[in-house]
C-alpha cells in the first residue's frame, strides 16, 4: 500500500512538472516571433528576370507582349501580375526567405514602399538606350537602361521627406536594406545580334555601366549589395531554337552564346574585387547564376525539373515548342499542363519552379560569394 501511494505521488509530480513546463512554453514568445528579419527593405534593379511590373504587355520586350495576360502568374498568383513566368521571380524568392513582402514595382504609384521597391524594367539594357539608337539597333524598343533605374532611384529618395534638406535623417540612411542587382546586360548582346557593332564592344560599353551603376549605389551609402552575373544564355530556349545545330556544348547548349555570357561574368568579377577595395566597408557579393543554372542542368531530377530546353507556354511543336511570331499568350501558343516540371517558361523567362531552385542555391548552396551567410552574419554584427 505504501508503495502504491509513493508510486502515485512520483506519477503526480512528473504531471505537474509536465503541466508547468507546458505552460511557460506556451506563455513564452515563440524564438520565430523575437526575430525580426535581417533587413527591413529591398532595393531591386535589373531586367525581366526581376521586373515585378514596372512594364505590361504594352511597354516591355516587343517579342513578349502578353505579360498582363495568362497563362502569365497562373501558377502562384493565380493572375497576371505583369512578372515574365507563371509565378515568382528569384527577387520575390529573396523577398520571401527574409521575411519581407513581394517588392511593388517603382512605377506603380499608389504601392505600399515601406519595406522597398523594385526598379527593374523588362527590356533594360546596361548600355543607355541611345547607343542601340545611335547603331540603328531597333529591336530594343525599351526606352530604360539601368542608368533609367538609378535616376528613378535618386527621384525616390527626393521624394522622401527624411531624405530633403541638409540634415539627413538616419531612416534616409541603408543600414537595414538590402540591394539586390539581377542580372543585367543580356539584352545588349541580343540586341546587337547580327549588327555591325562587334560583342567586344558590347562588352566593355556594358561592363563599364554596370561598374557605374554600382559605384553609385555604394557612393550613396548601400551597405549589402548582391550582384548577380549573366545566366548560361545559350541554355534558353531563344537561342537554342535561332542558332546553328552545330554551336553546342557539351550540355546542349548554344556554345557561342554560353562562351560570350562566361566572359562577360568574368570580368564582372574582377569588377566587384576592385569594388570591395574601394568601398571596405560594404559587402559585396556575387550571385553566380552561370554556374547556379549549369548545376540545375547537369542535376534536373534533384530539383523536380525534367523538361531542360522546350518552352512551358509557347508554339511550334517540338522540339523547342517555341516561335517568336507567336510567343506564350498570343493566340497561337498554349501552356504545358505541368510547368513545375519546366525550366523555361516562354522561351527566355524561367518558371517558378527553376526560379525558385536558383534562389536555393544562391542562399543555401555557396552559389554566392563570398556565401550569403556571410552577409547575414555582418549584417547581425554591423556595429
Amino acid at each position: 500500500m505504501a508503495s502504491s501511494f509513493k508510486l502515485l505521488s512520483s506519477l503526480t509530480a512528473i504531471l505537474l512538472i509536465l503541466f508547468a513546463s507546458l505552460c511557460l512554453a506556451s506563455t513564452a514568445p515563440s524564438r520565430r516571433g523575437t526575430n525580426s528579419p535581417p533587413f527591413k527593405k529591398i532595393y531591386a534593379f535589373g531586367d525581366s528576370y526581376t521586373d515585378t511590373g514596372n512594364t505590361e504587355s504594352s511597354s516591355g520586350p516587343n517579342a513578349f507582349t502578353h505579360v498582363s495576360n495568362l497563362p502569365y502568374g497562373s501558377t502562384f498568383f493565380h493572375h497576371p501580375t505583369n512578372r515574365y513566368s507563371d509565378g515568382r521571380l528569384v527577387i520575390d524568392f529573396i523577398a520571401q526567405a527574409l521575411s519581407l513582402p513581394f517588392l511593388p514595382p517603382y512605377c506603380n504609384k499608389k504601392a505600399n514602399k515601406s519595406n522597398g521597391v523594385n526598379f527593374a524594367v523588362a527590356g533594360s539594357t546596361a548600355i543607355p538606350h541611345e547607343f542601340f539608337v545611335r547603331n540603328n539597333l531597333t529591336l530594343n524598343i525599351t526606352p530604360q537602361s539601368i542608368q533609367t533605374q538609378l535616376s528613378w532611384f535618386d527621384k525616390f529618395l527626393e521624394e522622401k521627406q527624411e531624405c530633403r534638406g541638409a540634415a539627413v535623417k538616419p531612416s534616409c540612411t541603408f543600414d537595414d536594406a538590402l540591394f539586390w542587382v539581377g542580372e543585367i546586360g543580356a539584352n545588349d548582346y541580343a540586341y546587337s545580334l547580327g549588327s555591325s557593332v562587334p560583342g567586344s564592344t558590347i562588352q566593355e560599353l556594358g561592363i563599364k555601366s554596370i561598374t557605374s551603376f554600382l559605384q553609385a549605389l555604394l557612393s550613396k551609402g548601400a551597405k549589402y549589395l548582391v550582384v548577380q552575373g549573366l545566366p548560361p544564355t545559350g541554355c534558353l530556349t531563344l537561342a537554342l531554337a535561332l542558332a546553328a545545330d552545330d554551336d553546342r556544348d557539351a550540355i546542349g547548349c548554344v556554345r557561342s552564346a554560353n562562351k560570350q555570357s562566361y566572359s562577360h561574368n568574368t570580368i564582372l568579377q574582377a569588377k566587384l574585387h576592385d569594388l570591395r577595395v574601394q568601398f571596405p566597408h560594404a559587402v559585396i557579393v556575387y550571385a553566380d547564376y552561370w554556374n547556379a543554372y549549369h548545376t540545375i542542368l547537369n542535376n534536373k531530377d534533384r530539383y523536380g525539373l525534367k523538361e531542360p530546353f522546350k518552352a512551358c507556354c509557347g508554339s511550334g511543336g517540338d522540339p523547342y515548342n517555341f516561335d517568336v511570331f507567336a510567343t506564350c499568350g498570343s493566340s497561337s501558343a498554349s501552356a504545358c499542363p505541368n510547368p513545375s516540371q519546366y525550366i523555361n517558361w516562354d522561351g527566355v523567362h524561367l518558371t517558378d519552379a527553376m526560379d525558385k531552385a536558383i534562389s536555393s542555391l544562391f542562399l543555401h548552396e555557396g552559389f554566392c560569394h563570398p556565401p550569403f551567410d556571410y552577409l547575414l552574419s555582418r549584417k547581425k554584427h554591423q556595429v
